[in-house]
C-alpha cells in the first residue's frame, strides 16, 4: 500500500517535471525565439528531446500559433509572386501610407535577405540605386573568406544623393570583402570611348569578373522626368524623351527595357559601361528589389528579361504586379 502510494506520488511529481520541462521548451522556442540547438544547452538535454517536447506541446493544445491579417495578406502575395513570375521567393514588405515612399521598408527587407544570402567564397555583383544604397545599415555584418564584390555599372561624375562607388566599397566592407569596381562614368560619349576604356584603361579585368557571379543585386529605374536620374541631368531629356518614344518604360543596369521586357533598340546601348547582361541573367541567384507605383512597368519588364530568383517589394507593387 506504502509502496504503491510511493510509486503514485513519483509518477505524479515525474509527470509534473516532465509537463513544466514541455512547457519550458515551448515558451523558450515561441516567444523567447531561442533555437533548438540553445533551448538543448539551456535545458541540459539532447536536441532530439526538445523536438520531441515541442511537437508534444502542439499536439496538447498547449500552443496555439496565430497568424494576423496583415501577416497573411502579405504570405498569400508572396505565394501568388512566386507562382506568377516563377520565382525561388518572394519578399513583400507592408505597404506604405497613400503617398509614401517604400524604399526604406524595401531597403530593410533586401537589407535582412544578404545579412544570410551572402557566404565566403561568392562573387557578388552589384547594381546601384537609392533603394539598394539604404539597406547597408540593415545588413548584419560578418567576416567572410574570398568574397569579392564586383560593381556591374560604371559610375557617376558628380555624387548627388548617392555615390555608386562608395555602395560597393561598404557592402564589401561588411563582409570583409574584396571590392571591385568600374571606374568609368556609366555612360560615356561615343562608343569609341567606351572601347578605349575597356580596353586600354584597365576596365576589362572587372568585367571579366562579372561573367562568373554567384548572386547579383539589382534594383530598377523608371522612365519619367521625377526619376533621380534624369532629375540630377545623368541622362539628357532628349535622351529621355527618345528612350521613352523608343517604348521605354524603365531601366536596370541602365539596359532599357519596353513593356514585353526586351532591349529597346535604341543608340545608347552603346554607350553604356556595364557588366554583359547575359552573364548577369546567368548568375544562379538573381536578387531583384524595388518598389513604388512609378516602377510598376519597369519591374514587370524586368521580371521577364532578368527572370530574378528572389522578388523584394512591396504590398502596394505585390497587388498591381499580379493584377
Amino acid at each position: 500500500m506504502k509502496g504503491r502510494s510511493k510509486n503514485g506520488a513519483e509518477g505524479a511529481a515525474s509527470g509534473t517535471r516532465a509537463d513544466r520541462m514541455r512547457v519550458r521548451a515551448a515558451w523558450m522556442y515561441y516567444v523567447e525565439e531561442m533555437t533548438q540547438s540553445d533551448i538543448a544547452a539551456a535545458l541540459d538535454i539532447g536536441r532530439v528531446s526538445v523536438v520531441r517536447l515541442l511537437a508534444e506541446a502542439r499536439a496538447r493544445g498547449e500552443v496555439r500559433v496565430s497568424v494576423t491579417g496583415a501577416l497573411a495578406e502579405l504570405t498569400a502575395a508572396e505565394r501568388a509572386l512566386e507562382a506568377r513570375y516563377g520565382l525561388e521567393r518572394a519578399i513583400v514588405t507592408p505597404a506604405p501610407g497613400v503617398g509614401e515612399d517604400p524604399s526604406p521598408t524595401i531597403s530593410a527587407a533586401i537589407g535582412a535577405f544578404l545579412s544570410e544570402a551572402v557566404d565566403s567564397g561568392m562573387a557578388v555583383g552589384l547594381g546601384w540605386g537609392r533603394t539598394l544604397l539604404e539597406s547597408l545599415p540593415f545588413i548584419e555584418p560578418r567576416a567572410l573568406e574570398d568574397m569579392r564584390v564586383v560593381s556591374l555599372l560604371g559610375g557617376i561624375s558628380q555624387a548627388h544623393r548617392f555615390n555608386p562607388a562608395e555602395f560597393v566599397w561598404r557592402f564589401a566592407q561588411i563582409f570583409n570583402g574584396d571590392a571591385f569596381l568600374l571606374s568609368a562614368p556609366a555612360i560615356v560619349d561615343s562608343p569609341e570611348t567606351k572601347s578605349a576604356l575597356v580596353d586600354r584603361c584597365g576596365l576589362r579585368s572587372t568585367l571579366d569578373m562579372a561573367e562568373k557571379l554567384d548572386l547579383v543585386v539589382l534594383s530598377v529605374g523608371g522612365i519619367e522626368r521625377t526619376a533621380t536620374t534624369y532629375r540630377t541631368g545623368y541622362i539628357a531629356e532628349t535622351d529621355r524623351r527618345s528612350l521613352e518614344k523608343a517604348g521605354a518604360v524603365g531601366d536596370i543596369l541602365f539596359h532599357f527595357l519596353d513593356r514585353t521586357g526586351a532591349l529597346v533598340d535604341h543608340p545608347i546601348n552603346e554607350r553604356i559601361v556595364s557588366a554583359d547582361m547575359d552573364a548577369v541573367r546567368r548568375a544562379p541567384a538573381r536578387i531583384l528589389a524595388s518598389g513604388g507605383p512609378e516602377k510598376i512597368d519597369i519591374l514587370r519588364a524586368s521580371l521577364a528579361f532578368l527572370k530574378p530568383t528572389v522578388l523584394v517589394t512591396d504590398e502596394a507593387t505585390a497587388t498591381h504586379l499580379l493584377d
